[in-house]
């Protein structure tokens, strides 16, 4: 989803267009929407869907060998203690 802040300075860059230039063609007015838009989606390093679902799950990976090492020092600890 996009920021808040993204979508606010997108509108900075479009409204000067809406009121501004008004004897443009819609064709123009479309592809300087397009240009801008364009711009800014090129900024926010999108990630696909495949990559996301890698990384989570190496994420999963290893916070299910941190729990492990997690009890391993535990059960380390109670003994040294004992």
């Amino acid at each position: 989803m996009v920021s808040g802040f993204v979508i606010e300075q997108i509108m900075d860059c479009l409204l000067p267009l809406l009121k501004g230039n008004m004897n443009n063609t819609e064709h123009d007015f479309e592809e300087k929407i397009k240009i801008i838009l364009q711009s800014y989606l090129t900024d926010l390093n999108f990630v696909s869907r495949e990559e996301f679902d890698r990384h989570a799950h190496v994420l999963l990976k290893t916070r299910l060998k941190l729990e492990a090492l997690e009890k391993q020092v535990n059960a380390i600890d109670v003994k040294i203690n004992e």
